[in-house]
């Protein structure tokens, strides 16, 4: 179909047509999801502690408890205020926090809801900040330390001697308690291959094993072991030792999530529904861009050349996947070689990184019930 193609009647449209683009999980979808992780956690006689930057949810994370997670994780201080106020039963701050302010307005919003608070640190000044927020509140803060295990981002490494001059200043203070190691190895998400996700989930625990080495002389304590990533989670054996998990992305899942074989397309519970607002030979136009996609490929940046979206249609009983080659802020362009999209039909994108997508939108339907996205905007 191009441009001077008069308006066709299309017989398998693959929504009814509604205001677009909108952000839709499906609920059904997402309630086995989160079965699904808290089954492997009870398993693995491992607390659940998923990462709410995923879904930035109230209610989602309520589900979650629900289902049996000792509590969630959150990033930014701003969106975990969001979920101790709601009174999470504990929220862990994976993010190191740089201000005072930040950590006291934590420390006594916990007070008024009774949520346990869990931060992390990975140099000194994370402690000091931790430390004055904590005296100035009449607050005990409870730290892990944080331990980069291959990620390269944040954290202090195994023989480094990083980990025990931390440990020292945590010894040294009354406001703050050591509570274990903590550590994402979010490079599996790299791995398409199980048993280079399982190396890597083994080499995680053997690092914070050595860490914990390094600490346990100033800190007699072993300490709590909390790994995190929905490819070690989901898509390796968890390991042996390890005392929670803190995956955040299982409980939509996404494009990333079917390449690295963790799922099937069909048990995706966000996708983003876009109405074809242009056709012409080779491609349509949908009207949902990077504003409501997202350019993200990939967590971690690892997705390498794979659009920007599935698509499936059917037509006369068969199925068609198509992809979404190339965005601009308002516009997604379609590939679409054999002219299979027609102006004003309403389709589905199930996108490569579900938590950028729900990061963006001004709101989710779960089903056709619109839920707030609570900690939305909370970058700081």
């Amino acid at each position: 179909m191009n441009e001077t193609t008069p308006a066709r009647h299309f017989e398998e449209a693959a929504v009814s047509p509604r205001a677009t683009p909108a952000v839709r999980i499906d609920p059904a979808k997402l309630a086995a999801n989160i079965a699904r992780m808290a089954g492997i956690a009870k398993a693995a006689a491992a607390e659940l502690h998923p990462h709410v930057k995923t879904h930035k949810s109230v209610e989602i994370a309520r589900m979650q408890v629900a289902a049996g997670a000792a509590g969630v994780t959150a990033s930014k201080p701003s969106e975990a205020l969001v979920f101790v106020r709601a009174g999470l039963p504990s929220v862990t701050v994976a993010y190191p926090l740089m201000r005072k302010e930040a950590a006291a307005a934590l420390m006594t919003a916990a007070k008024g809801t009774g949520s346990r608070l869990r931060f992390i640190a990975a140099h000194a000044v994370h402690l000091e900040v931790l430390e004055a927020a904590a005296r100035e509140t009449g607050s005990i803060a409870e730290v892990f330390l944080k331990v980069d295990t291959g990620l390269a981002r944040i954290g202090v490494t195994a023989g480094s001697g990083a980990a025990a001059v931390l440990a020292h200043i945590l010894a040294a203070s009354p406001s703050l308690r050591y509570l274990g190691l903590l550590s994402h190895a979010g490079h599996a998400y790299g791995a398409p291959e199980p048993a280079r996700r399982a190396e890597i989930a083994a080499q995680e625990l053997a690092q914070l094993r050595a860490v914990q080495a390094e600490v346990a002389p100033v800190l007699g304590l072993p300490g709590r072991i909390s790994v995190g990533s929905t490819p070690t989670c989901l898509g390796a054996p968890v390991q042996r030792g390890s005392d929670e998990l803190r995956p955040g992305n299982y409980a939509f899942l996404d494009m990333t999530a079917v390449r690295l074989g963790l799922c099937s397309p069909e048990e995706i519970a966000l996708s983003v529904e876009a109405t074809v607002i242009f056709a012409a030979p080779g491609r349509a136009v949908i009207d949902a861009g990077s504003k409501e996609l997202s350019s993200d490929k990939g967590a971690h940046g690892t997705g390498g050349d794979v659009g920007h979206g599935r698509i499936e249609v059917v037509r006369g009983g068969q199925s068609h996947v198509l992809t979404v080659a190339r965005l601009s802020e308002e516009h997604g362009v379609i590939a679409d070689p054999d002219g299979l999209l027609a102006v004003g039909e309403q389709v589905r994108v199930l996108p490569n990184h579900a938590c950028a997508v729900a990061a963006l939108a001004p709101r989710l339907w779960l089903g056709d019930r619109e839920i707030a996205v609570d900690a939305r905007g909370c970058t700081d």
